[in-house]
């Protein structure tokens, strides 16, 4: 789809004001205190935005809707832990960074420990965080290439360098200054959506009947006090693998703790960090609820059989177009009727309309897998090979014995693998796809806008805490020379150029998961735990040393990733939240048990 002149105009526009003007606001950042903490002159609720700016990238918007569209609201429990979190680092974490004037979180690691340790936990952001700032840019990038049409590397390129130009420039207050102009866009943008969505609903049926209706669907069902670990999203794996996941991010993680060390005072980070806590959750109910009225929204218009225009394409020139086209008009049916049973509940609640609304939803997620199933088919010979020989070997067995048994769940999980091709999952397209077919004019350029704000955001954000780890942590303490407050700023200023040109690089080889949001989340899982363990060791287990510390912290890292390998092979089942109170628990018992064997 090709944008009006004045989308483009809105877009560039946006664009170009917030990278002018944070270039210009802090074009004087002179010393290193200035370039690094931003001078410690950011009031609270600056603080507060820039903290939110930083977690609410573009994959908030792109997945966190389809997210709510697919499978609902249930996806808010992974913040519960939030509040809690942010209570314990006002209590614990800001005290002891504030009194020590630190410049990054690791330096409290080398006073506490030693060397090493602070290195090693230095590297381990550094990894982790290094791929997630390619995926901040690769994530709208990808969606944004196949739906304007528009060359992706192109596109990696333009959001890396702009946020290049005003990090480099101005550093920490370049960051933070800019972060409070695109919170309002992304404030702005969302309320925007909310209320031209509603519009786009009949008119006979109110917000309230679009309650009833998504209720109906089982869109609105937000609490899962469940323990099965087949679910990754429960009220227990967001109190408490969530409230781990939060402590490591927002207590260790350089790329937050560096929006609140510039901070005025230590009530001002307080106050600014409990300000996040408390609106952080709400804020996602609402982006949430944004794509749950789009799923309301499409009770009544036609839906896709699948989101991602490309792939739609690529099946229906392909073999299996005569099956996708019947697929197509078994689908019309199926939203002819959602529709005639949405318009009346939405007149009155009927128990027998509300079962039959349930069926046809299980219908239509059987038809959208199925041409998951038909597009994955299209693009991969090697697939259709493996799933016919399966097949044939399930039909040639004896129904109902153990090995048919066991073949036909394999039969299945093939089948359903299918859903999770980066060329079939259309989730992070959802939003996005709705954007351009059904918003007005102006509007379009403006949310495209918000969702390149948020990727420039939270980017901004990664490569200035990188550059300040690389200069701070490694270089400046590694490396025995002499090293003035101007040589640091300068060389603070090259890796942060370096940074982004790493970032960039790793947009443009990277690729899509099964939901963008969650893979940034299962990164920082696989290495949070261990990081905030090291840090719980450093301030409650006083007796414990730095060679223990750092024995525990590689031995930990280790384990994590075999879990995780384990976890993604299905050799056994562990929901990725709760690596985050595993690695924690494992780097505290081990050195707390090297501290005895020593």
């Amino acid at each position: 789809m090709t944008l009006s002149w004045i989308d483009w105009t809105v877009l560039t526009l946006t664009l170009l004001f917030i990278v002018i003007y944070g270039t210009w606001k802090t074009r004087k950042q002179a010393t290193a205190e200035d370039y690094i903490k931003g001078g410690n002159t950011t009031k609270w609720w600056t603080i507060g935005l820039s903290v939110m700016a930083t977690q609410a990238s573009a994959i908030t918007f792109l997945s966190t809707t389809g997210q709510a569209f697919s499978d609902g609201m249930g996806f808010v429990q992974f913040y519960f832990g939030l509040p809690i979190a942010m209570v314990i680092i006002c209590m614990v974490f800001i005290p002891l960074y504030h009194k020590l004037k630190v410049y990054t979180a690791y330096e409290f690691l080398e006073n506490r420990f030693d060397l090493k340790t602070r290195t090693l936990t230095a590297i381990l952001f550094l990894i982790q965080r290094g791929l997630a700032a390619g995926i901040t840019i690769f994530a709208p990038a990808i969606i944004l290439s196949i739906v304007l049409g528009i060359n992706i590397i192109y596109l990696n390129i333009i959001i890396g360098v702009l946020v290049i130009i005003y990090t480099v420039s101005g550093g920490t207050k370049a960051v933070t200054v800019t972060q409070k102009q695109q919170m309002f866009v992304i404030f702005a943008g969302m309320l925007a959506a909310l209320f031209i969505t509603l519009n786009l609903i009949p008119k006979e049926v109110s917000f309230t009947d679009g309650l009833r209706i998504a209720s109906a669907n089982e869109r609105l069902n937000i609490l899962d006090f469940s323990f099965d670990l087949e679910n990754r999203y429960t009220v227990w794996t967001g109190l408490i693998g969530g409230t781990f996941l939060m402590l490591s991010y927002f207590g260790t993680d350089q790329s937050q703790v560096q929006r609140y060390l510039s901070g005025k005072s230590k009530k001002e980070m307080q106050m600014g960090l409990l300000f996040n806590g408390f609106l952080k959750v709400p804020m996602q109910f609402f982006i949430l609820l944004v794509g749950v009225m789009v799923f309301v929204f499409y009770q009544f218009n036609p839906a896709p059989l699948n989101f991602i225009d490309a792939s739609t394409e690529k099946v229906l020139n392909s073999e299996y177009a005569e099956d996708y086209r019947a697929l197509q008009d078994k689908q019309a049916l199926v939203i002819e009727q959602k529709k005639e049973l949405s318009t009346q509940l939405a007149t009155k609640t009927d128990e027998s309309v509300i079962k039959s609304i349930k069926k046809l939803d299980s219908t239509d997620r059987a038809h959208r897998l199925q041409a998951k199933f038909l597009i994955k088919k299209a693009y991969d010979t090697d697939y259709v090979k493996a799933y016919h020989a399966l097949e044939k070997e399930v039909k040639n067995l004896k129904e109902g014995s153990v090995i048919y048994n066991e073949k036909s769940a394999e039969l299945k999980q093939l089948y359903e693998a299918a859903a999770k091709d980066t060329r079939t999952n259309d989730r992070d397209y959802m939003f996005i796809r709705f954007i351009l077919k059904h918003l007005p004019v102006g509007l379009i350029g403006l949310l495209i806008a918000v969702i390149l704000s948020a990727a420039m955001s939270s980017t901004a954000s990664e490569i200035n805490a990188l550059a300040t780890i690389t200069s701070i942590d490694l270089y400046k303490r590694n490396i025995k020379s002499e090293k003035t407050d101007t040589q640091l700023v300068k060389v603070t200023k090259w890796f942060t150029l370096a940074w982004g040109l790493v970032a960039i690089i790793i947009a443009c080889f990277a690729n899509l998961a099964e939901n963008l949001i969650q893979l940034v989340n299962i990164i920082g899982s696989i290495f949070y735990g261990n990081v905030l363990g090291i840090f719980l060791l450093a301030f409650f287990f006083k007796h414990i040393k730095g060679h223990e510390v750092f024995t525990a912290g590689i031995l930990t890292q280790i384990i994590i990733f075999i879990i995780f390998a384990l976890d993604y092979f299905e050799v056994i089942t562990m929901p990725y939240l709760w690596l985050n109170f595993i690695g924690c628990s494992i780097v505290i018992l081990l050195a707390s048990l090297f501290k005895l064997l020593k």
